[in-house]
């Protein structure tokens, strides 16, 4: 697919078909979240694959937005490793992990797997099912599958309404 026709077509995908994707589809979009710019090149990103059926169970109280994906990934990012703002001590982790997941969904979309950036969840609960530590700071789940139906997109914004020049 085009770039352009990807970014056109990703929406976010709430509903699965019953299968799992396949290890070479999903080691595409790991590649892609890899390639991802960070800040100062400090790749703080953590990301961990859910597959096991006990774990997306565990998940699914943390957030109710799992969908009954059979593959879920979490993208984190370590406060010790993310590059953090002279002036003001910033943190850029989760503007890291953002690149990252991006990446990642769009690389989804372009091998016709559906994908949904979840951010609503009780953190303290999912680094606990996946035993991460305090330095991490879970920026998003993603759940992977292929969809039932074509889904649909949402109404954009006109550029008039959100760009500015001056």
């Amino acid at each position: 697919m085009e770039y352009f026709d990807v970014i056109s077509k990703r929406y976010s995908c709430r509903e699965y078909q019953n299968k799992k994707i396949t290890k070479d589809e999903l080691n595409k979009i790991l590649e892609a979240g890899n390639l991802a710019p960070t800040a100062v090149n400090f790749q703080p990103q953590r990301i961990i694959v859910i597959e096991n059926e006990e774990l997306l169970k565990k998940l699914s109280l943390a957030t109710k937005y799992t969908f009954n994906s059979k593959t879920i990934i979490c993208v984190a990012h370590d406060v010790n490793v993310s590059w953090h703002r002279y002036r003001d001590k910033r943190d850029f982790g989760t503007f890291d992990s953002a690149i990252v997941t991006t990446h990642m969904v769009l690389e989804a979309t372009n091998l016709g797997i559906g994908s949904c950036i979840v951010c609503s969840m009780d953190e303290n609960m999912v680094k606990n099912i996946l035993n991460l530590g305090e330095n991490y700071i879970v920026d998003a789940l993603i759940p992977l599958g292929y969809p039932k139906d074509e889904g649909h997109h949402n109404t954009r914004k006109k550029l008039e309404e959100i760009v500015e020049y001056r």
